[in-house]
């Protein structure tokens, strides 16, 4: 068995519905779970649909409108007849997500996300199901949400491993090929949630995992995983092969190739993890998995932007001491606060998170009770993994720094 993931830069157009198509005929498709996500850019559209919804009900209808229209003028550039049933299959999609938006009384932004993200992914997985039954790549289409299970942490469920795997292996005809979404799943009362933003590699993963699969492929719109990102960086080189700890430890920092639940159940089962072009998929790429270094051995450069910095001091100059790091990480935890560096003295604490559920003012408000508090919003984190002279200078140049950290194989400066 063999798990493919295809990202919705793959699949951002009909061109590239054609193209995963090709890939397949190419690699082949026997024994292959293939799990894809929205297509292009839909994830955004459909926060923009969630952010209108609470805060600007008069753009809602607009804002479905465009959804609905980028869907179709893939359906019309891949299919001849638009009495083809797929025309029918996405409208009846999108019925559910107004019908949905349209009865919903939940005010919890988390909980309606979560129903309301996943429609993306639904409309994709069905258009290029229909697609490779058109042209003779025959598959079946599965609703990852009647297989992975998990909790009710909308927006980054936790996964129920025993019940999932117990579905998966009830559920799932290994010898064809099938097609299914990624970044989705489903609670004990079948609401819908999600595994976290660039979740569908960690579904990959949980698949692979459940099926004792061969190995992973995530097809991306890069040759496999770079040293650096290209988008913020020159010269990025390709990595050749990278352990499963390396991987994690870039996952970790924040390199966005790779997510980082994705790594850990394939290390359990030591399942190979390959990381290829779309556009080139007989090159080589990258492969992570056991008894590999990194290949060639050159800094790794991962950027975070806006993040927050907030640094605390006791009010009457005491130590900063276990009881209140203990207190700090539970209003973190409490807040949801993803947290990427900590740096202590004797009495100041500073920490480096994600605000990804914009509690920040409430957190603040939580900490300034006790401790003097400093906040720097917008801030850049680099990270910089088997750095040198060169790689330190080549970030601090022209920046203002407000933390530096070092450790033997790692550097984080966090800079405004």
């Amino acid at each position: 068995m063999q798990v493919f993931k295809f990202g919705g830069a793959s699949v951002k157009n009909a061109e590239g519905v054609k193209n995963l198509a090709s890939v397949l005929q190419q690699v082949g498709y026997e024994n292959t779970l293939v799990v894809v996500s929205a297509m292009g850019k839909m994830t955004n559209a459909l926060e923009v649909v969630i952010k209108n919804y609470f805060d600007q009900p008069s753009e809602l209808a607009g804002s479905i409108e465009e959804v609905k229209t980028f869907h179709h003028k893939i359906l019309v550039d891949l299919f001849e007849h638009i009495q083809h049933p797929i025309f029918k299959k996405i409208a009846s999609i999108f019925e559910e997500l107004d019908y949905f938006l349209s009865r919903n009384k939940s005010p919890d932004y988390n909980f309606v996300y979560d129903q309301v993200i996943g429609f993306g992914e639904l409309a994709s997985t069905t258009i290029i199901s229909a697609y490779l039954n058109e042209i003779g790549l025959t598959n079946n289409w599965l609703d990852v949400r009647e297989l992975i299970k998990t909790d009710d942490y909308y927006r980054r469920a936790n996964v129920d491993w025993e019940h999932t795997q117990w579905k998966i292996k009830a559920k799932l005809d290994t010898k064809v090929l099938n097609i299914t979404q990624g970044f989705l799943a489903s609670d004990a009362n079948n609401f819908t949630t999600t595994l976290g933003r660039e979740g569908s590699d960690y579904t990959a993963a949980i698949f692979a995992y459940c099926l004792n699969a061969e190995s992973v492929t995530i097809w991306k719109d890069v040759p496999g995983v770079l040293n650096a990102d290209p988008r913020y960086f020159e010269n990025a080189q390709l990595l050749n092969s990278i352990s499963y700890r390396e991987a994690i430890e870039l996952a970790f920092y924040g390199a966005s190739v790779i997510h980082p639940k994705t790594l850990q159940p394939l290390q359990q089962k030591e399942i190979p993890l390959f990381v290829k072009s779309f556009l080139n998929p007989k090159e080589e790429g990258t492969r992570v998995g056991k008894g590999f270094g990194i290949e060639p051995n050159i800094p790794c450069y991962i950027v975070k932007k806006n993040q927050v910095l907030v640094s605390l001091s006791s009010l009457d100059f005491s130590y900063i001491v276990e009881e209140n790091i203990s207190e700090i990480f539970k209003l973190l935890h409490l807040y949801k606060m993803k947290v990427d560096v900590i740096q202590n003295s004797a009495i100041s604490f500073s920490v480096c998170f994600d605000n990804n559920y914009n509690n920040l003012e409430r957190l603040l408000q939580h900490l300034k009770a006790k401790f003097k508090v400093t906040s720097h919003n917008n801030v850049s984190l680099y990270t910089v993994r088997h750095y040198n002279e060169q790689a330190i200078s080549s970030i601090e140049e022209g920046k203002e720094l407000l933390l530096k950290q070092l450790t033997q194989e790692t550097i984080q400066i966090v800079t405004k």
